[in-house]
Order: structure tokens, then C-alpha cells, then sequence
């Protein structure tokens, strides 16, 4: 079968498995040209399907775009997770690559300029060390025999062994293992055949290891790569606490550069089909909350979490513990620390580095002041004072929900 014929198959429900892609704008992805029969072709003539490929515009870890190749070596899988669209007995077209093929589909497709790097994944088949080194095979081939030393994001499989994780560091720039739920009892109501702490946090506990006692030199590129995970949010009734509780480990206990939550949203033909999608919104406060461990020196028990243990929807985590905490006792701009700083609404790690460095220079008396560095300041009014003096500010009408 048609190599992109597999590709366009998987990448239907790869949308699920969020990565390092970013939304979409125009004018970032090249514009193939048409051949005479009306197909598009790449750069080097390479002829494309009009449905997707399962290429997304992304961003590196660096910051840098690219163009990024999201797929499966197999989309046939043994394990039964209710909520996946590739579970097993689920009936629908599965696709397998082998890994030389893989490799060689992915260099046709990055030599004739369409792709830049490649997140690779796969269902499990005869177990998942068996799964796992079909994709370092796959790497391997990409590495060694094809000298590709592009972005390359690998999934560790459920049950890998350590052998192979640290195989996996020194050819990937990025590892993820989804661990899907906060623990264990979560996990046997979502995905019953995997162990939480054997199969998916062990790898992740591995990484962090090998990343501590072993030089960096050992890795690709001479670095090891970062590590991410995910969770399915709202598909068998766990709470906000729940999540960030294990988000705050990963975070400052396995250093892992990012947490991905992903709302439920119903699969047909799956056990779970008939439940609820997940308010994006509540996503949403899940990623704000994990910058807030990640960036801004947060801790768990500072959050405002309701009764239930969730978090309130309607006004950013940040946001509200500055209404708690700071606005009767507001931050001094010219005196408070880094740290200090990065508890104002609407400072993040490089504003509060360019106050910091504006400091230096001389007093900030006035509003105008930090706009000329290019700092917003209509969030952080409130809960400031320059030069002893509080800016002047109107309350909203609304809280701003959407704020970071």
C-alpha cells in the first residue's frame, strides 16, 4: 500500500496526542506547487494527498519553527484503553510501517522540503518491549544509515526497559510516555491494561536518572533529550487536584519540560463514546497551573482549589491568588525579587529579567516607565507599587479569564 495512503489513515485521530504543534497560521507552511494533473507536488516533485499527512506546523523546544511529521509505526494495538481511538477490537482500517520503511518514508518526505522533524509513535504489539525496539529501529535507521540530524521526538512504550530508554535518549532531541491519568486507581478506569507506576512512570523515573548520573556527552547531540507526558482530562471523574499533584511532581521531582492535558473529547466504537466531552476551558487552566510550577516557583497547596478539588473556570489561577494575597499587600517593583515579581499578574520570567536589569539603571516611578521597556502593565496595576506609589487603575467589570 501507498505509503501516504498509510500516513492520511493514522493521522486522523493523531490530533489526539498533542505535541510540539502549535495552531495554525497562515503563511507558515510552503504553498506546493500543482502539477498539469492537478496534484500538488513538493519542492522535488514528490507528489502529495490533498488530505492531511499528519504534518503540523510546530516548535521546537529552542523556540525554533518547524514543520513536523506526527505518526504511528502501527495504528493496530493489543491493549484496550476506552478512550482511544486505536484500542483493540475497535473496528477501523489499521496501517503498519516497518522502521526501514518509516525512515525511508520520512527522508523522501524532509528531502523534498515538506517535513523537518518526525514525532513518532505506535500501538502495541506482542508487548511493549517488542513495540519499542521497532521504534528504535526506526531511529536508529534515521540516525545512522540516513544521517538525519533533525528534530526527533520518540514515545516510550508502556513496559520499555530501562536498556532501551537510555538507548532512547541518545537518538532522540524529546521522549514522552503518556501516563493518561494522575494514578493508578484513574488509570484502571481509563486504560485497565496498563500499570501506572511499572509501566508509565517508571520509564519517566529512569529518564531523570540517567539524566543525573550519566554525562550529557552520552546523549544526542551531546545533550539528553527533555522528556513530556500527557493526560486525558475529564473522562472518568478525576479531579484538578488530582492531576496537578502529579503534575507538581513531574515537574520539580523528574524535571519534565512540559505536561500536556488533553479534554476528553468521545471516541465512536469506543467504551466511552456516550460520556461527555471536557470543557476546553478547564484544559486550559490545567496548562496555566503546570507554568505556574514550571516557570513561576508555585506550589500546590497555594492554589485556589474548590470543595471538589477543582480549579475555578472562570478566572486564571495566577490571577486569583494575587486577589488573596496581593492586593492588600502589593509588590514594591523597584525592591522585590525576581522570584517576587514572577507572583504579579502579567510578569512572566523575561519582564521580570528586564526590570531587574531596568532597575540598575535607575528608580521606576511611573507606569510609563515599564511600558517603555515594552512591558504591559494593565494586569499587574493592581497589585504593585512603584516608588512607594500604587499606578492608577480602574477595576474591571469582568475578570480577564484568559490571562497568563
Amino acid at each position: 500500500m501507498d505509503a501516504f495512503v498509510k500516513l492520511q489513515d493514522i493521522a486522523i485521530h493523531m490530533g489526539l496526542e498533542p505535541a510540539e504543534e502549535t495552531p495554525n497560521q497562515p503563511g507558515k507552511l510552503p504553498t506546493p506547487s500543482i502539477a498539469p494533473c492537478g496534484e500538488p507536488l513538493t519542492p522535488r516533485g514528490l507528489p502529495l494527498k490533498k488530505d492531511s499527512l499528519g504534518i503540523h506546523e510546530a516548535v521546537r523546544p529552542d523556540g525554533k519553527p518547524m514543520r513536523l511529521l506526527k505518526t504511528l509505526l502501527t495504528s493496530a494495538c493489543e491493549r484496550n484503553c476506552f478512550y482511544c481511538p486505536f484500542r483493540a477490537g475497535r473496528n477501523y482500517r489499521r496501517q503498519t510501517f516497518k522502521p526501514e520503511e518509516m525512515a525511508r518514508t520520512f527522508m523522501d518526505m524532509h528531502r523534498a522540503g515538506v517535513v523537518d522533524g518526525l514525532f513518532l509513535s505506535s500501538g502495541i504489539i506482542k508487548g511493549g518491549v517488542s513495540t519499542q525496539d521497532k521504534l528504535l529501529d526506526a531511529a536508529a535507521i534515521l540516525r545512522q544509515k540516513y544521517h538525519f540530524r533533525g528534530y526527533l521526538h520518540l514515545k516510550i512504550m508502556p513496559g520499555a526497559e530501562k536498556e532501551q530508554v537510555r538507548q532512547a535518549m541518545t537518538l532522540a532531541d524529546r521522549l514522552s510516555v503518556n501516563l493518561e491519568a494522575p494514578n493508578d486507581r484513574r488509570l484502571l478506569d481509563l486504560a485497565p491494561k496498563k500499570e501506572f507506576v511499572q509501566e508509565l512512570l517508571r520509564p519517566l523515573q529512569w529518564a531523570d536518572e540517567i539524566r543525573r548520573a550519566e554525562p550529557d556527552r552520552l546523549g544526542w547531540h551531546g545533550r539528553w533529550p527533555s522528556t513530556v507526558t500527557q493526560f486525558v482530562v475529564g473522562a472518568v471523574g478525576e479531579s484538578d487536584l488530582e492531576l496537578l499533584t502529579t503534575t507538581e511532581y513531574l515537574h520539580k521531582q523528574l524535571r519534565l519540560r512540559r505536561v500536556y492535558f488533553s479534554a476528553f473529547s468521545p471516541v465512536v466504537d469506543t467504551p466511552l463514546e456516550n460520556n461527555p466531552a471536557e470543557n476546553p476551558l478547564r484544559q486550559h487552566r490545567l496548562y496555566q497551573t503546570s507554568f505556574l510550577f514550571r516557570d513561576y516557583g508555585f506550589d500546590l497547596e497555594e492554589l485556589p482549589f474548590n470543595q471538589q478539588g477543582n480549579l475555578p473556570l472562570e478566572i486564571d489561577p495566577k490571577l486569583a491568588w494575587a486577589q488573596a494575597n496581593l492586593r492588600e499587600n502589593p509588590v514594591e517593583v523597584n525592591r522585590a525579587a525576581p522570584e517576587e515579581l514572577l507572583r504579579v499578574p502579567g510578569v512572566g520570567p523575561k519582564s521580570a529579567q528586564t526590570i531587574v536589569a531596568a532597575r540598575r539603571q535607575g528608580t521606576l516611578r511611573d507606569e510609563r516607565d515599564l511600558q517603555k521597556l515594552g512591558i504591559a502593565t494593565k494586569r499587574m496595576k493592581p497589585f504593585v507599587l512603584l516608588d512607594g506609589q500604587r499606578p492608577s487603575y480602574q477595576l474591571p467589570l469582568f475578570d480577564d479569564t484568559m490571562g497568563a
